[in-house]
């Protein structure tokens, strides 16, 4: 009986994790300078200017010269890996 509960503690703590690692977001502060259909850029400073796609469910709207927050997740929809190089013999 205690490996099943010690198990499902374990199943517990991991899918808690999880949708913790899942949801966690990020925000970026500045002044919107471009806006191009879905697409809008954000300038914090003059080094750093970042672009964001917006869709259905985003909230709120955006015009050039707005200071805005924009909250967003980093989440892959894409992973392409190569192999890693040989290491080079010691000598």
């Amino acid at each position: 009986m205690r490996k099943i509960a010690a198990v499902l503690f374990v199943l517990v703590a991991i899918l808690t994790i999880s949708a913790y690692a899942a949801t966690k977001s990020y925000q970026f502060t500045g002044v919107v300078k471009t806006v191009q259909g879905d697409t809008f850029t954000v300038e914090k400073d003059p080094k750093n200017t970042w672009e964001f796609t917006k869709d259905a469910s985003t909230k709120g709207a955006v015009k050039v010269g707005d200071k805005v927050t924009v909250h967003y997740k980093m989440i892959a929809t894409e992973i392409e890996a190569s192999a890693a190089p040989a290491a080079k013999p010691k000598k």
